[in-house]
This record gives C-alpha cells, structure tokens and sequence, in this order.
C-alpha cells in the first residue's frame, strides 16, 4: 500500500460547490495545496455548481464532458474530485473520462501514505486505506466466476477472484487491527506512567499548517518535522517541557486536522489522537494570518468533539504574528485567566508569554514550605522529585531536608495512601 512513484502526476481538479457558498475560493486554494502536497501537477481547475448531486457522477452529465474534453486535450493522467465520491459514482466517472478519479478521501489518504515514518503511523495509514478501498473493489478478471451451478460438469471452480480479493483484504484489516491493539496498549501504558507521575500533560492541536510541529521544536529542543505544507507531521511526538513556573510538564505534537477529515482517518488515528484526548489541557495552534481561522476553529472543535475531546480546557495561540502586523501578547477573560496568546514560533516572539500562561493554567496556587521526610519514606521522595516539586534538598543521617516548591493541586494528587500522610500539614 505504500509503493509510490517518485514522478508527479499531471491532474485535473474539479471543485465542486453549492450555490452561495461562503467559504467556496478558500476551500478551493486548501484543496490545490493538498493536491501539490501531495506531489500532482495541477493542469487546470473546473468549477462545478452542485444544486441536486447527480447520482451517476455527483457533478452533472455537462460538467462531466467538459472535464473529460480538459484531460484529452490537456493529456491529463488524473481527475481528482474536491468531495467524497461514492464507489459507483468513482467507477462511472473512470468510465466517463477514460482516467484515474481520486476523491478528497483518497487524496488525504494518499497523503498520509507518503508522510508516515513510524511503524504504528504506517499500519494507521494502511488500515484506513484498506478500509477505503473495500467498499471500492471491483472485478478485475473473470476467468473464475462460472458459477453457474446445475448439472455435473457445469459448476464453477468456487470462489471467484472478486471474493478472494475481499477475503484478503479482510484478513489484513484483522491482522493490522490486531496489531494496532498491542501497540495503543503500550502507549496507555506510557500514558499511565505520566499520570502516576502527576506531570501535566499538554497537547498541541489546529488546522494542518498552523505551525504546530515550529512551536513544538522551539518549545522543547525537540526534532519534529516541520515544513510549509499540509500534514508535515503525522506521527505524535512526546516530548518534556521545562522553564514553566508551574514545574515540568509533557508536551505532545498530534496530526493536524482538514474539512472533511475522512472518518476511517480519525478512527485509524487513535493513538495519535489519543494524546489530545487524554491531555490536561489542548494549545490549539492557528494562523493568525488566516482570515478564515474563525472558521477553522470550528473545524478543528467539530473534530475534537469526534474524538472525545471537546470538553477539554483550551487556551488558543495565535501564531504567525511576524506576517501580520499585531504584537506579542496575552488576551485574559474578566477574571484574568488566559485564553489567547499571541505569537511567533518561527521568531520566538511571545514564547515567554506562552510560558507564563501554561504556568497559570497549569499550576494554580503554589505552595512553598519545607519539608522533613525519613529515610522510609523514599518512595514519596521519588516521587515529589519526578513530579519537579522539590527545589532543594539535602540529607543526613535522620532523613530528607526538602524545600517544596509546587503547585497545590500535584501534591495534592501525591496524598493518597499511607505514602502522602507527611504532605498533610503543607496542605
């Protein structure tokens, strides 16, 4: 499923809209910049009115000999569609314009395939992809169907070449789902880790190329792929956030998100996104260059209430300020807490800024006091060390001298059981 050839493809896109659409030319430049992401040589773009989708091809019988006059004439190899198709109407069109037809999902699909790099990214990719194209099989020969049953000697041999392609292909979608299983079991496992450790977890989301990945490598050192187009990064990336004055916490990069991100996508994803739906609190990151980012907020809420995360609490980073003309700052609500922060991760304007609002979302009222602690109780010192609340300490023969400096709420979670009792008296 991942073989691709290094050649670019020569395309005709055709883009269909509704009457009085509102986002029609913006829609149609994020559909051209998937198509050149995706590696395809744009030869023409077709407006195609919608009112009643044809049921044979979805755009109408005109629109659809106008497109095929475009690929004879301009030697086009491929037609890709701005909506997903149905299986029929895919074939119909193929048959129609004696050419390849890709629909929004596809070309997604087609994407993902190329930019995943980890193990667990590519299984995603390919069970989505086969699960794209189960419903998309067609018969490809017919040298084995003579079923036609009756007498002796007029039987066929059995299964046909159409049911043994869907057999193995349900196989596969058995196996990389199985897989997929052990390997989601071991990043909840490393999930559970973190929350015994009471480190805050953060994670980054937003439209794909709002510069998520940029913020994420200035934030933490970190080495996360980040390019000018869409779905630079797939794979999620983990990674320790320091100099917050709340104390430590871990930071998550996750895949952007698009219109009309193909279902099979979203369920596929589950261990990247997990990260944002297991987080303390979301950074969604958006362009703040963008006229459209009103909308695009929406898109990215719809997605997160897809995966369960749309309760979270966020706190929005306007990025990209250095392409407008706004200044680093903090946008608070009437009660001073933080909701926006403007920036640039690419200058490292307002990054300082940033900090300080994680340090108030994340932290709350701090406490600082110290602490004696026995030599019995080393399991609460590892503890309070890995959750970044000791800020010095010293030992002697009777125990621990620590001086605490935390937030309230993580030695709060350290009070459980016989192990927190010494914390009782700071709190």
């Amino acid at each position: 499923m991942f073989d691709r050839q290094k050649k670019g493809e020569r395309a005709v896109l055709v883009l269909p809209h509704s009457r009085g659409g509102s986002d029609t030319a913006e829609r149609a430049e994020e559909f051209v910049e998937l198509v050149k992401s995706a590696g395809a040589e744009v030869l023409a773009t077709i407006p195609a009115r919608i009112d009643v989708p044809n049921p044979r091809y979805y755009i109408g019988t005109g629109k659809a000999e106008e497109v095929a006059e475009a690929v004879r004439a301009l030697g086009a190899d491929l037609v890709l569609v701005d909506h997903m198709l149905s299986p029929v109407q895919e074939r119909n069109l193929e048959k129609a314009l004696s050419t390849r037809v890709v629909d929004r999902a596809g070309l997604i699909l087609d994407i993902f395939a190329q930019r995943a790099r980890s193990h667990e990214g590519k299984m995603e990719v390919e069970l989505a992809q086969l699960k794209h194209l189960a419903t998309r099989l067609v018969r490809g020969w017919t040298h084995l169907d003579a079923q036609r049953g009756g007498a002796i000697g007029n039987r066929g041999p059995g299964e046909t070449q159409l049911e043994t392609d869907r057999r193995l292909l349900a196989e596969r979608v058995k196996m990389l789902s199985q897989r997929l299983e052990k390997v989601q079991t071991q990043r909840s496992q490393q999930r559970r880790a973190r929350l015994r450790n009471t480190v805050p977890r953060v994670a980054l989301v937003g439209y794909t190329n709002a510069g998520k990945s940029t913020l994420f490598n200035t934030l933490t050192q970190g080495e996360a792929y980040a390019a000018d187009q869409l779905f630079a990064t797939l794979d999620p990336t983990v990674r320790k956030l320091d100099d917050l004055s709340c104390g430590p916490a871990v930071l998550a990069d996750t895949v952007g998100f698009v219109r009309d991100l193909p279902h099979d996508l979203v369920a596929a994803f589950r261990g990247t996104l997990a990260e944002a739906r297991d987080a303390d609190l979301l950074l969604h990151v958006s362009d703040a260059a963008d006229d459209e980012r009103e909308h695009l907020h929406q898109v990215v809420d719809q997605v997160l209430e897809e995966i369960d995360a749309g309760d979270l609490p966020q706190l929005h980073v306007m990025n990209k300020i250095d392409l407008t003309d706004s200044k680093p700052r903090i946008v608070r609500d009437a009660e001073g807490v933080p909701q926006q922060v403007w920036l640039s991760a690419h200058t490292g304007e307002g990054l300082d800024l940033l900090r300080q609002a994680l340090g108030e979302l994340l932290g709350g009222e701090r406490v600082q006091s110290e602490l004696r602690l026995p030599l019995s109780a080393g399991r609460l010192h590892a503890r309070l060390r890995a959750a970044g609340a000791i800020a010095e300490e010293a030992v002697d023969e009777e125990g621990w001298r620590l001086r605490i400096d935390a937030p309230r709420s993580v030695l709060a979670s350290l009070l459980y059981g016989m192990e927190g009792e010494p914390l009782r008296g700071l709190l």
